[in-house]
């Protein structure tokens, strides 16, 4: 049974740390571009970051950029997101999902349409 199963989530001051995990149960990464989107309250979902571990690829949207780092833990078949200088924009319930298929991550194809599997989300909230 494939299953994304997202943890790691919480609450932060602005310009702190936080990191999100995800757990591909059953997921062949090799076979899979996998990452994160985010929803806001009143905002559309976004993709965030996106990693591709057969074609060595990763991927950030804008707001990520410079302060996300997506990776693989290949002995637990975990994605992670290390996030810092979080800012309070960043406050939105995190995704994790895999899109069948080895192409790659760019910003054509990390996008909802795309995606196959999706977890049920963390909160992440940014406040002081």
């Amino acid at each position: 049974q494939l299953q994304l199963v997202e943890s790691g989530g919480g609450s932060a001051q602005p310009g702190g740390s936080l990191r999100l995990s995800c757990a591909a149960s059953g997921f062949n990464l090799d076979a899979y571009s996998i990452g994160w989107f985010r929803q806001a309250p009143g905002r559309e979902r976004e993709g965030v970051s996106c990693i591709a571990r057969r074609k060595a690829t990763t991927f950030y949207t804008d707001p990520g950029k410079g302060r996300f780092t997506i990776s693989i833990d290949n002995v637990k078949n975990t994605v992670n997101l290390q996030m810092t200088s979080l800012k309070s924009e960043d406050t939105a319930v995190y995704y994790c999902a895999a899109a069948f298929g080895d192409y790659g991550c760019n910003e054509s194809l990390w996008v909802e349409a795309a995606i196959d599997y999706w977890g049920e989300g963390t909160q992440v909230t940014v406040s002081s």
